[in-house]
């Protein structure tokens, strides 16, 4: 049985402090949630807000900037765009997969006509156009899968306020957005609007059943809470981003990874790892334990060497960052 939440809000903050306490509060069963946010530009936990939005067209454009708690790159959402979030139990985390969560959906766009298949690390697409994105997160043996669904985005607005790494497109960023982005709403029958397209996909996945369910008043109150305190906070969304004096940056097969380091008398006072890699959990062991190691490669192995990297870094292992660093 698939219990389905809504959100009854398009604040994007406060859409995901919503989905955080479920992951967080509701610890057993299957949740669904639908939910819009206004126009906003949605950084990866890993990314430097500066560097992934046009940070003047935004303002601009009353486009809000957030930071989500999963790794992945940035991406656009607006009133024609649909966001999805899958709750459950991880199971075996190193068996942990995108595609468990993608596969349902895209099932689902199929039963309605739309042609949708998995690709990459973590897109659906139709046609080789991208019209999903994904990332998840671990807390506590349970996970948190959510996608976009993009129904009839503004392309041209998402093309201008977001700024893709010039690694993963050859032609000019913004012609390669809007080239490689497709639109659901160009594979259903004429006519078809959103709030339709909702409701069948909402009867698609839940058709093995489906309860509908509340927060309760507490839970919403905590949810307000976490969004004034997380989410709407400057320190979340644009406060990871200090300077430093040595900083590398390359694209592995697993996503963009960097690292910048402030190093006083050879010594690591400081650590940033970002990037656009699909992480599950934090990657915050990772810079506390570069911190006062000696900037030499056999220390900082020594240093990264107890931890499990691989699902702070998307798949990506120590031989990166230090490939990176040395």
């Amino acid at each position: 049985m698939l219990r389905y939440l809504e959100t009854d809000s398009t604040d994007p903050a406060y859409n995901l402090a919503f989905e955080e306490l479920v992951l967080e509060r509701r610890r057993e069963g299957d949740y669904l949630l639908l939910w819009q946010n206004a126009p906003t530009a949605v950084i990866g936990l890993n990314q430097i807000a500066a560097a992934e939005v046009d940070t003047e067209y935004a303002a601009a454009h009353g486009i809000a900037v957030v930071r989500r708690s999963t790794g992945g790159g940035a991406v656009y959402h607006d009133a024609g765009n649909l966001n999805y979030s899958l709750i459950g139990d991880a199971g075996d985390a190193a068996a942990l997969s995108l595609a468990r969560f993608m596969q349902p959906v895209c099932a689902a766009l199929r039963s309605l006509g739309v042609p949708a298949e998995v690709t990459g690390r973590n897109d659906i697409a139709v046609e080789g156009r991208k019209v999903s994105g994904t990332a998840q997160r671990l807390s506590g043996g349970r996970v948190l899968h959510h996608g976009t669904l993009l129904f009839e985005t503004d392309s041209e607005t998402m093309s201008a306020v977001l700024r893709p790494g010039p690694g993963k497109f050859e032609s000019k960023a913004a012609k390669s957005v809007r080239s490689r982005v497709g639109q659901i709403r160009d594979y259903l029958p004429p006519g078809a609007t959103l709030a339709g397209f909702r409701s069948a996909l909402l009867a698609a996945l839940g058709r093995s059943g489906l309860e509908r369910e509340r927060l309760t008043d507490g839970e919403l109150a905590a949810v307000e809470r976490l969004a004034e305190e997380k989410y709407r906070s400057p320190d979340w969304t644009w406060g990871r981003a200090p300077l430093f004096g040595f900083s590398n940056e390359r694209r592995f097969a697993a996503g963009t990874l960097a690292v910048s380091l402030d190093v006083e008398e050879g010594v690591i006072r400081a650590a940033r790892i970002s990037g656009d890699f699909l992480a599950v959990v934090p990657c915050t062991p990772a810079e506390e334990a570069l911190r006062g190691a000696p900037f030499e490669r056999a220390a900082v192995a020594a240093a990264l060497a107890p931890l499990d990297l691989p699902p702070m870094l998307g798949g990506m292992g120590a031989e990166e960052l230090l490939s990176l660093m040395f």
